[in-house]
């Protein structure tokens, strides 16, 4: 409909000055007059329904200019303000539409159908009757449809959409594959572990549609000063009629103030801003938040799953007895491959990461919580704690009388045929971007950052005691967390960061809360106000930095359009500015408005990547035990 309103003043226009051109001037004003009346109309539909709704908005400055045009016959004028109106109509349209691209992208990427393996086939299905357990073929080029892990021997996603990163990604088989990546490789199976409606990529669509919805406070606060500028424009124009006499400098001051930038400018910037974010892996649920992230003066993280990565890691091995460490691995891990452990597991995709031959393991028997023996290659292997395994070795003696472990780390013991073969201690290690997160913070004008975790005390102090923290609280409750964000507000917005169902309270509560969307809970991401569908919490900072910056480019705008639209309504008032320039001045300043906002789209987008020696810094050594 919009290029329909453009197009038809654009054409009354050059065929009035046609026709004028050829000697027929009535003719002319009535083509003018009769181009201007579709828009006219069109609009006024537009007004009565807001007003119906009971929004008052500064449509009505060019209502009343085309309206006025023609009852004074200033039909020209009337053409040219309905051409301007209805083009600058379309170019916020366009402006809106590109600063939503990145968010629309991921609408309109979503998958409708899949193919699934059947007893006679490939079918497609409509990927709302997928079910876990399916096995759903993802084409060359195709998006996987719901969360599940590789069935093949192995696959390449391009995540690029959902998390910011350019590189595909290498899947081994069993892998974990996230709904909404695209298949960069050859066809592959993904065997489905979650319905289509529980999957990340519905969850993620689910929280685009609620932030496009979203209105920002400046957006609102723009609506407010619409009734103001309204208010203004009509006193300038009515006191220059007054004044003068001359009903054509009221036309004129309502000619120039048509359209507004203030309407135009804050909605585009904001929504560029949460587009941006969106391109670099960050989902900002609307402006109000956008606009909040920018004015985060304190910051509360939770540990595990947050600066940590939430999975034990292999942090050092300290073999003996003639054992190499890959030895001591390998036959700790074949045991291993019979306990669900978290420990255990954590054991065996270390071993896998090295590309280490597994062994099935013969006559296993485990304690629970406490570690398991059983037969490796014909080889009697013990693995678990340190008491447990020395009660199954003849050297018991050899054993350290504690572990050689700090603050949340965990050491394993193995012996081989009751010989002690040395330890394994593994860690939840922080995670590599942590520092440079946190700098950026610092950077971004946060003064206060504090640690709140579940943990005891031990474990949180070695943690925070590694980066820049200034306060650290530990074994906290869900409730106590919450309270521990209500005691950090002084004024300037409390951000707090989390991953986990315990995180969710403290994530609603916070002025702006901020989930590890890619391996956080549901429940976090539904209570927070940011998501992160990248796990990298330096990407929190980027966001921060695109807040602020599209922040300031909506005040800038707004303050230069008003003011230019003040300075050309008095000139109009005075008589210096006629009804056709007037308008012509205005679009000037619209698109000029408009084109500042979209500078919030603009500027590389630079990925953090992580610090060189952050394993050096977090003193992870290898070596003979003393």
């Amino acid at each position: 409909m919009r290029p329909v309103l453009v197009g038809v003043p654009m054409i009354g226009l050059a065929l009035g000055f046609a026709v004028r051109a050829a000697g027929h001037d009535a003719a002319g004003q009535l083509i003018w007059g009769t181009a201007t009346v579709p828009v006219l109309v069109a609009l006024g539909i537009e007004i009565a329904v807001s007003l119906r709704r009971r929004e008052v908005g500064l449509d009505i400055i060019a209502f009343l200019a085309m309206a006025g045009a023609l009852v004074l016959g200033q039909m020209l004028a009337g053409a040219v303000v309905a051409l301007m109106y209805a083009g600058g109509q379309f170019l916020e349209s366009y402006a809106s539409r590109r600063a939503r691209r990145e968010m629309t992208a991921l609408l309109e990427r979503a998958p409708r159908f899949a193919l699934r393996h059947g007893d006679h086939g490939l079918v497609e299905v409509a990927i709302e009757t997928i079910v876990p357990g399916d096995r759903i073929l993802v084409p060359r080029g195709g998006i996987v449809p719901v969360d599940g892990t590789v069935g093949s021997d192995g696959a390449v996603l391009d995540q690029s959409a959902l998390t910011g990163e350019a590189m595909p990604v290498r899947l081994a088989a069993g892998a974990d594959a996230m709904s909404g990546a695209t298949n960069a490789g050859m066809a592959f199976d993904v065997v489905a572990t979650r319905p289509a409606a529980e999957s990340t990529y519905a969850g993620i669509i689910r929280l685009v549609e609620a932030a496009a919805r979203a209105k920002a406070p400046m957006v609102r606060l723009a609506d407010r000063f619409a009734i103001v500028f309204l208010a203004a424009t009509l006193t300038i124009a009515g006191v220059a009629w007054l004044a003068t006499g001359d009903a054509v400098r009221w036309l004129a001051v309502m000619v120039v103030a048509t359209p507004c930038p203030l309407i135009l400018a804050v909605p585009v910037a904001i929504i560029a801003g949460v587009s941006r974010a969106a391109r670099i892996g960050v989902l900002i649920k609307g402006g109000g938040a956008l606009e909040t992230l920018a004015n985060v003066g304190t910051v509360v993280l939770d540990k595990t799953g947050t600066l940590t990565s939430g999975r034990a890691a292999l942090a050092a091995s300290y073999s003996r007895g003639g054992f190499a460490d890959d030895d001591l691995l390998r036959l700790a891990a074949s045991l291993d491959q019979a306990s669900n452990h978290v420990i255990a597991q954590a054991l065996v995709a270390a071993a896998r990461a090295r590309g280490l031959r597994l062994t099935p393991p013969e006559q296993v028997r485990e304690t629970p919580g406490s570690g398991l023996t059983g037969l490796v290659g014909g080889r009697e292997v013990a693995v678990g704690g340190l008491g447990y395994v020395r009660d199954r070795s003849h050297d018991g003696a050899a054993l350290p009388a504690s572990e050689p472990a700090r603050g949340g780390e965990v050491a394993v013991a193995v012996a081989v045929d009751g010989v002690l073969a040395g330890l394994l201690v593994f860690t939840d290690e922080v995670r590599a971007d942590v520092p440079r997160a946190l700098a950026d913070f610092r950077a971004g004008g946060v003064t206060r950052i504090v640690l709140a975790s579940g943990d005891a005390r031990e474990v949180t102090e070695t943690v925070a005691a590694r980066l820049d923290i200034d306060a650290v609280e530990s074994e906290m409750t869900p409730e106590r967390k919450v309270l521990a964000v209500a005691r950090e507000r002084d004024g300037r917005a409390v951000m707090m960061i989390g991953d986990g169902v315990n995180d969710a309270p403290a994530l609603a509560a916070a002025d702006i809360g901020v989930a590890m969307g890619a391996s956080g809970s549901a429940a976090s991401a539904e209570a927070a106000d940011v998501v992160l569908l990248v796990d990298r919490i330096d990407r929190v900072g980027e966001a921060m930095t695109i807040a602020r910056r599209s922040r300031r480019i909506a005040l800038e705008s707004v303050v230069a359009g008003i003011s230019l639209s003040a300075a050309a309504m008095i000139v109009a008032a005075f008589g210096y500015l006629p009804p056709v320039e007037g308008a012509l001045v205005q679009e000037v300043i619209d698109v000029a408005v408009i084109l500042n906002a979209l500078r919030a789209l603009g500027g590389p987008v630079t990925l953090s990547r992580p610090p060189a020696g952050v394993g050096a810094a977090l003193d992870v050594g290898k070596g003979e035990p003393s």
